[in-house]
């Protein structure tokens, strides 16, 4: 056995050395070499701290790890990312990655596969990729709005403040509780009457629907006993009399409009007679000069009448002035 010498054990022992850290080393990093896989490349601007040997996901399920990564110096928005997946995972055509930052600092790559599984991209081609928009990058996104927002709330709130300080605000409010208890005030009112009056209310109209039923039902046999034939007749001949009566009054009438009309046409013929001149009445009301006349000569019996009353009276008081029986002696003056 001089081919096992010294130095080729050594050899030898060096080399299984070799081989059994790269296998560690490959272990530690979560790579299974005696695993087949596919590998597909992922194009970022960002990596936001990937690095290699970070577990991949699709769907929350680990398919895969990065293999590399590689900066690309020609241009500096882009960071191509080799990954290896099972190779029973196909890629459908659609398909994105987004890296998600953990709360401990770890970064994932989460894959969100296409709509058609059916329709898959070859080994070797590439996706794009990007952040994923977790809950802190909305809310940073959210900030330059928020911050434009506070002088609006501040303002808000120092209105809301000042009214909620004006004595106008209690007094409103203090007329709002003085108007909900009379409101109160009243339901109870109202309860207490309705309790009160109402179930009599609805006693006696219990007793008046009894009373028409009764009625009715009165009614109803005493129209099945009355004869109807002798009413409607008797109301016939009532109603004949009305008639005659209508007409009797209706010649009436027309009587009384022409003795009307005649006792007009009278009136006019007598009125045309008193105006006129061509008759002794008319002549006696249209005369002036008689009138005056007669009111001359009214005035001068007057005045006839006023002596002779003032002769009577002196009669009365000295008759001896006028009358005279002696026999002897002489007339006295």
């Amino acid at each position: 056995m001089k081919f096992l010498t010294k130095e080729v054990k050594i050899a030898l022992t060096a080399i299984v050395a070799i081989v059994l850290l790269f296998f560690t080393i490959n272990f530690l990093k979560g790579i299974n070499v005696f695993k087949s896989s596919n590998t597909y490349y992922v194009e970022f601007t960002d990596i936001a701290g990937l690095a290699v040997s970070n577990a991949v996901y699709a769907n929350g399920y680990p398919v895969g790890i990065v293999r590399d990564i590689v900066y690309d110096y020609s241009r500096t928005d882009r960071v191509i990312v080799a990954v290896e997946l099972d190779k029973n995972m196909n890629i459908p055509r659609g398909t994105h990655a987004e890296l998600e930052t953990g709360l401990m600092g770890g970064v994932t790559m989460n894959l969100m596969l296409g709509p058609n599984p059916t329709d898959i991209i070859a080994r070797g081609d590439t996706i794009k990729g990007g952040m994923h928009l977790g809950t802190m990058a909305k809310v940073e996104e959210m900030l330059p709005a928020v911050t434009a927002m506070l002088p609006k709330v501040d303002s808000i709130l120092y209105n809301f403040n000042t009214l909620t300080s004006s004595p106008a605000l209690m007094q409103t409010l203090h007329n709002a509780a003085d108007a909900s208890s009379n409101l109160n005030q009243l339901v109870v009112g109202l309860n207490t009457t309705l309790s009160n009056e109402l179930p009599p209310f609805l006693a006696s109209l219990r007793q008046t629907g009894q009373n028409v039923q009764t009625l009715s039902a009165t009614l109803g046999q005493d129209v099945g006993s009355l004869d109807i034939e002798s009413t409607l007749g008797q109301v016939n001949g009532a109603l004949s009399d009305t008639r005659t009566l209508l007409a009797n009054f209706e010649t009436l009438s027309a009587d009384l409009t022409k003795a009307s009309e005649n006792l007009n046409q009278t009136l006019a013929t007598l009125n045309n007679s008193l105006n006129s001149s061509d008759n002794t009445l008319g002549l006696m009301l249209n005369d002036r000069q008689l009138y005056d006349n007669l009111n001359l000569t009214a005035t001068n019996l007057a005045s006839t009448a006023a002596h002779a009353d003032s002769l009577v009276r002196d009669l009365k008081a000295h008759p001896k002035r006028y009358v005279h029986f002696s026999i002897f002696g002489k007339k006295d003056k």
